[in-house]
């Protein structure tokens, strides 16, 4: 799909984005860091940041966001890289598509399909662990 998805949302956003919401919150599993989906998700409220106590918001929630295109680094003036990254270098970690609430206007969802969601819920914005993680590694390479 191209860039003309109207209304799509980045489902690794930033807090501070236009739009923002949290619908996920960080939690660890035996097999590592997961996303435990919120219903509803709600409006990024200064307060809870601000509760954080120095902690970065992306390592305790995950944020969806207006998608931001061309000022995104991970947009190639036609679709997310990033998504087709993550689902290229991650393997599924769920067998069905998770109860979110971001799925009906998500980017990631909107190009890359139902696969992309299965790998969703290892998706952590600010991986604080190791910095040799297959995550780390599909966020930052090249396109």
């Amino acid at each position: 799909m191209a860039s003309g998805i109207e209304g799509a949302s980045c489902p690794s956003a930033q807090p501070d984005m236009d739009e923002a919401r949290v619908f996920g919150v960080v939690t660890e599993e035996r097999e590592g860091q997961r996303i435990a989906y919120l219903a509803p998700e709600t409006n990024v409220d200064p307060a809870l940041l601000a509760g954080l106590d120095g902690v970065a918001p992306t390592e305790v929630f995950r944020f969806s966001a207006k998608c931001e295109t061309s000022r995104c680094s991970h947009f190639d003036g036609a679709r997310c890289t990033l998504a087709e990254r993550i689902k290229r270098a991650l393997a599924p970690v769920v067998d069905r598509l998770p109860a979110c609430t971001v799925r009906a206007t998500c980017r990631w969802y909107l190009e890359q399909g139902g696969e992309i969601c299965l790998r969703c819920p290892q998706v952590v914005t600010l991986n604080v662990g190791s910095t040799d993680s297959v995550l780390r590694q599909a966020a930052t390479a090249p396109a």
